[in-house]
């Protein structure tokens, strides 16, 4: 099993990210954001990984550091439990449709991180949630992950809707990327021999 567990602990937040690639959707999401909560179920459910986040922050001065914060250390649980890359695809995208919202995503699993994030929403808020901090959580996520990843919004009029569009349509990208494939199971996908 391609699985990860990371404890990242600042004086700001507390958490815990356990990750398995190869699961069913499971999870059990618990950082004191409701609204992220959702999201993080959204994409372990449509990336078919089993994830378990416990997360504890300074949640009253606001959601930021929580949200950044475990963005970084489930990267660091992605890059963990991919290893070498060894056999997989290397490559996800998709095209997500939700009521009036669509987001494309499309991603590499190269180690070299970098987003592109082209995603507006109409509101600041989604309830006490800020807009804002759904690129914060896929910067961290990009970043500390090693994922080049591009992000659109094509269509869109609710906030909610486009922030789940997004969360679902990186997971698609992810689950596609982390298979692997049969073709080539005993060999990283690059010329180069790594990534």
């Amino acid at each position: 099993m391609r699985s990860a567990k990371i404890t990242r602990k600042t004086a700001e937040t507390d958490i815990t990210v356990e990750l398995s690639l190869d699961g069913t959707g499971a999870y059990d999401n618990d950082t004191g954001v409701g609204f992220f909560d959702h999201m993080l179920d959204q994409l372990a459910r449509h990336a078919l990984f089993d994830l378990k986040i416990a997360a504890t922050g300074d949640l009253h001065i606001d959601d930021h550091h929580t949200v950044e914060d475990v963005g970084i250390a489930l990267g660091q649980a992605l890059s963990q439990a991919l290893g070498d890359k060894r056999g997989i695809r290397r490559y996800g995208a998709c095209h997500l449709p939700m009521d009036d919202a669509q987001v494309r995503a499309a991603l590499d699993l190269s180690g070299r991180p970098y987003l592109v994030w082209n995603v507006a929403f109409p509101t600041a808020q989604i309830g006490k949630f800020d807009t804002e901090l759904v690129r914060e959580f896929f910067q961290a996520l990009a970043t500390h992950g090693g994922i080049t990843l591009h992000v659109d919004r094509l269509h869109g009029l609710n906030s909610h809707h486009i922030a789940e569009a997004a969360f679902k349509a990186v997971a698609r990208a992810l689950r596609d990327a982390v298979e692997i494939d049969p073709r080539k199971a005993d060999a990283v996908p690059s010329t180069k021999g790594t990534l």
